[in-house]
């Protein structure tokens, strides 16, 4: 039978509800084609107006995953359409075959279904009848996704022509939005894909009842078993992981044709272990580095300071610069800098003088000169209420020597009083040897006395100096923090 003057029919390969596909030849390009003839519709009066959307749905999509159309018309009042002619087996015939399909089969299959599905999505078709039988495998083993006979445009809801609220598809792989009578998208392919992997891997569909009825409402509330409960070997986590993940009840929960196409061409299915994403710099945001080495080799191999995070910085209590620090990406940034030279002073401060530092600490400051003050009002009352022998050594030095007993200057002298006591002829010399004994032991004292003030005097300058150290300390442990706010409120004024 020859059609349009140039395609020869064979054999019969195929027949469905709406059309039956012939093998056949191209006399004028001189290769072998499918032919899929309409068939006679007495009681579907959209049958006409689905095959023609069928050939127009098809010619759309340009894709090696997907069954390309060739020519389109009409021969004796019967539509015709010519197709690319795919010499393998559906996976409907395979699965019957051979039952249950290693993972590795199953994940190329899952990668090349996929693809061809994300070429459609691009082009705003849904095809809306993804199952084993529309699936077919050619000569090498590649997938292609044949028979748009009920794919829908994404811009025209009403370009399937069906009757209203009929649900269209085979309820084994029917999604859950469609069994509530929504509208298919692309995630409703994704699930169908996903009861297909199902069985291929598993030999049996998801869900399966008795009737159509009791199958949809399992694809509503049911949960698929996991397949390796079912007994499936080798099969990775991770690919069970994904394919439950395409058989999510909610339409968000399921990836994009595309990224399942990508997720199993790489071999993510595997669970292979990937590469840690890289430490972030502190230069992009306030991130806490390892390491000094590890930061030297990420930022072309030079090292720079290591700044860490204190931990007052981290905590609910800091609450008044939590706000300042979400304000903008430069503030980050510039707030990052700040503290990688706030770390590098860290590293190893040189300790500053003793003027320096009296003039950047007030209170240091006022603290030496209170010591200062101190120690010159107690050197001032020791000084005071020290007692004055000068006077006395002076006068002993300067008197004359005793006149002898013989003499008399006065008569009242040569008359003893009756409550004085006799004195011996030496006594005055022996004064005089206790007065120049009691000279040493005074000088002494006053040593002794000097010495005690240096004592105290340099244990409240070493006491100073303690308090000094442990305040530049508090102060050098204090300084990242201070930074940090001085550069927070610097970024508000801005």
């Amino acid at each position: 039978m020859l059609i349009a003057g140039r395609y020869r029919l064979s054999e019969s390969i195929g027949r469905g509800g709406m059309g039956e596909v012939w093998r056949a030849y191209d006399e004028t390009l001189g290769r072998p084609v499918a032919v899929k003839l309409l068939l006679p519709q007495d009681t579907d009066p959209t049958a006409t107006s689905r095959f023609r959307l069928e050939a127009q749905t098809a010619a759309r999509i340009a894709h090696p995953n997907v069954v390309g159309v060739r020519d389109f018309g009409e021969h004796e009042n019967r539509l015709f359409l010519v197709m690319e002619l795919v010499e393998g087996d559906s996976l409907a015939r395979v699965a019957a075959q051979f039952g249950a399909l290693p993972a590795e089969r199953v994940a190329r299959i899952a990668a090349e279904a996929a693809a061809g599905l994300a070429a459609a999505h691009r082009q705003g078709i849904v095809h809306r009848d993804i199952k084993p039988g529309n699936l077919l495998l050619d000569a090498d083993g590649t997938l292609k996704i044949g028979d748009f006979g009920i794919a829908r445009f994404l811009d025209d809801p009403g370009a399937a022509l069906t009757a209203t609220g009929q649900i269209v598809g085979t309820s084994l792989y029917l999604a859950p939005e469609r069994a509530l009578g929504q509208p298919a998208g692309p995630a409703s392919d994704v699930y169908a894909l996903g009861c297909v992997l199902y069985q291929l891997l598993t030999g049996r569909p998801p869900f399966h009842a008795d009737t159509a009825v009791a199958i949809l409402h399992q694809h509503l509330d049911a949960v698929p078993v996991p397949p390796r409960e079912l007994g499936v070997p080798g099969l990775p986590p991770a690919f069970e992981s994904y394919l439950l993940g395409l058989l999510a009840k909610d339409p968000e929960h399921r990836p994009a044709a595309q990224q399942a196409a990508d997720w199993f061409a790489d071999g993510a299915w595997q669970g292979r272990p990937e590469p840690l994403p890289e430490a972030t710099s502190p230069s992009r945001g306030p991130a806490v580095v390892a390491s000094a080495s590890t930061a030297g080799s990420q930022v072309g191999g030079t090292s720079s300071p290591t700044t860490y995070m204190l931990p007052s910085a981290q905590g609910p209590a800091s609450t008044g610069r939590s706000g300042s620090r979400s304000r903008s990406g430069s503030d980050s940034g510039s707030r990052s800098q700040s503290r990688s030279r706030s770390g590098s002073r860290a590293a190893g401060p040189a300790r500053p003088g003793s003027l320096a530092l009296l003039v950047r600490r007030p209170r240091v400051a006022a603290t030496a000169a209170a010591a200062v003050l101190f120690a010159a009002a107690m050197l001032l009352g020791m000084l005071w209420f020290a007692p004055d022998n000068t006077a006395t050594e002076g006068t002993k030095s300067e008197a004359p020597p005793s006149p002898p007993a013989s003499a008399s200057t006065s008569p009242a002298a040569s008359i003893p009083s009756p409550a004085a006591s006799p004195i011996p002829a030496g006594a005055e010399t022996d004064g005089a040897l206790d007065a120049e004994r009691d000279e040493p032991d005074e000088a002494k004292l006053e040593q002794e006395q000097e010495q005690e003030q240096a004592r105290l005097e340099q244990e409240r300058l070493e006491q100073a100096e303690r308090e000094q150290e442990k305040r530049e300390q508090e102060r050098q442990r204090a300084v990242p923090q201070d930074d940090d706010d001085g550069d927070d409120d610097g970024s508000g004024d801005d």
